[in-house]
């Protein structure tokens, strides 16, 4: 993807709701890849903006499952970014994401996704990494949750 100036804001950079919107599609895609279906967004644990992106960047997205439970998945996103005008310059990281998706039936009710078995070390990490961010998801949610029954 180019990024154009519709979706600039007055500094000349990429609105972060647009990088949020390409990685939350790019996500989706494999999420729905892994489950064998349609996967919907459920959450977004983390967007972290990392250097800003500028108009006729060249945006590339990388994304992969996580973490995989009953029905739901995590997806991590990386996207970089390059000058249009100058392939000498490498690419940047520029932004991540968590997102959590729910695999659905043509009911839109939540379905088995198949299980993940990490096999390399970074696989691993990641996967080890996902679990710590759903618990905090889950206890974050449970004490929200008690506070509003008091």
């Amino acid at each position: 993807m180019i990024a154009d100036s519709t979706a600039a804001n007055l500094l000349g950079n990429i609105h972060g709701g647009e990088i949020t919107k390409l990685a939350d599609s790019t996500a989706g895609a494999v999420a729905q890849r892994h489950s064998g279906g349609p996967a919907v967004t459920a959450a977004m644990d983390e967007m972290a903006f990392l250097t800003p992106v500028h108009v006729g960047d060249i945006l590339r997205t990388f994304a992969q499952v996580n973490w995989a439970g009953r029905s739901s998945m995590e997806v991590g996103v990386r996207i970089e970014a390059q000058p249009w005008n100058s392939a000498a310059d490498g690419p940047r990281h520029v932004a991540s994401g968590y997102f959590v998706f729910v695999a659905v039936d043509e009911d839109g009710q939540p379905r088995p996704v198949p299980d993940l078995v990490p096999e390399t070390a970074q696989e691993r990490r990641r996967h080890r990494e996902a679990q710590i961010r759903r618990a905090h998801r889950l206890a974050r949610k449970r004490e929200i949750d008690s506070g509003r029954e008091a």
